[in-house]
């Protein structure tokens, strides 16, 4: 386990590969950084520096109870690169880590070199939102993971690919209920990105599973939209996780932007 102590928790990451060009790939809730599996071994073995770390309240990360906004988060990715000594990079995100993605180039812009969001979306949390996501974290806490994972577990992944669920669904399993519940109330306060997609001027993909019901194609033509130097990818077949479901279409897309970042 490689570990790093930073802004007063520790961070489990995998620090991958070698190399000048750096990705830096950030989870989705309720995960951590073993969902990018199939991204850290295809793009460490083409000349990549991959480094997908564990978020606070997830994986090998500490565990903070209460409330995590996507700020924090974010800070926390600087701090842990400021530790690696990267200076510059690709990020990329899913989902919740798509949105704390957009909150990266809010706080350091500078760094980024190229973006990937992915099965996420920019706008704010609605009041029936910020309500659902708290009840979910109280029932989080009350009852555990399991029956939240075993209700989700098809909405995540396509019905056609039960590898892929087994594989996300565990993940859900071993989320620490208190990270999971923390985060669920941090992003009952989300802010809109809006204005933050139109600042970006590097390379970005945006890139969205043609099923998904959570962030679905025309969350991810809002960002297109909005983004002058992004690219839109439809991963036909997937739901919420393509990099795991297709994760050769997935590849294939980062790297068409890693050739531009």
């Amino acid at each position: 386990m490689t570990t790093a102590n930073v802004n007063g928790i520790t961070i489990g990451y995998d620090d991958t590969g070698t190399g000048d060009d750096v990705l830096v790939l950030v989870h989705g809730h309720p995960f951590d950084r073993t969902m990018w599996r199939p991204q850290i071994e295809h793009f460490s073995r083409r000349g990549h520096r991959v480094i997908a770390a564990d978020l606070r309240g997830y994986g090998e990360s500490t565990v903070v109870p209460g409330i995590t906004t996507l700020d924090v988060f974010a800070n926390d990715i600087a701090a842990l690169l400021d530790h690696l000594d990267v200076d510059r990079f690709v990020l990329g995100g899913l989902s919740m880590g798509g949105q704390i993605v957009m909150q990266c180039v809010q706080d350091f812009p500078e760094r980024l070199t190229g973006l990937i969001l992915a099965d996420t979306f920019a706008r704010p949390e609605t009041a029936e939102g910020r309500r659902n996501r708290n009840a979910m974290a109280d029932r989080l806490l009350d009852e555990g993971m399991s029956g939240y994972a075993n209700e989700v577990k098809w909405k995540m992944v396509a019905r056609h690919n039960p590898e892929a669920a087994e594989f996300v669904a565990q993940l859900m399993h071993n989320a620490p209920p208190e990270g999971a519940a923390a985060a669920l109330r941090g992003r009952a306060e989300r802010p809109d990105y809006t204005e933050t997609l139109k600042s970006i001027t590097v390379p970005t993909l945006v890139i969205v599973g043609s099923d998904d019901e959570y962030t679905p194609v025309e969350d991810a033509e809002y960002m297109h939209e909005r983004i002058a130097t992004s690219t839109l990818e439809v991963v036909e077949g997937a739901a919420h996780m393509p990099n795991v479901e297709r994760p050769e279409a997935f590849n294939r897309a980062v790297e068409e932007l890693l050739a531009q970042a």
